[in-house]
């Protein structure tokens, strides 16, 4: 069972948002494919990286929802 609050929903919401526009901004700004490819997939790891630390704790962290 999992007690979702508006705040968590809020949270992950900025993150998406924050998340896209930094892509939107590297698809802007880089012009080198490789480049574009190596940010973007770093931008969209490292947000799946910090919702699986938020919703589960998968690092222990204190931000962790254990």
């Amino acid at each position: 069972q999992v007690n979702w609050t508006v705040a968590d929903f809020m949270v992950a919401g900025a993150l998406l948002m924050i998340t896209s526009v930094l892509i939107e901004l590297v698809l802007r700004k880089v012009t080198a494919t490789k480049y574009r490819i190596a940010l973007c997939v770093t931008l969209l790891v490292g947000l799946i990286l910090i919702l699986i630390e938020l919703a589960v704790g998968l690092f222990g962290s204190p931000l962790a929802g254990q």
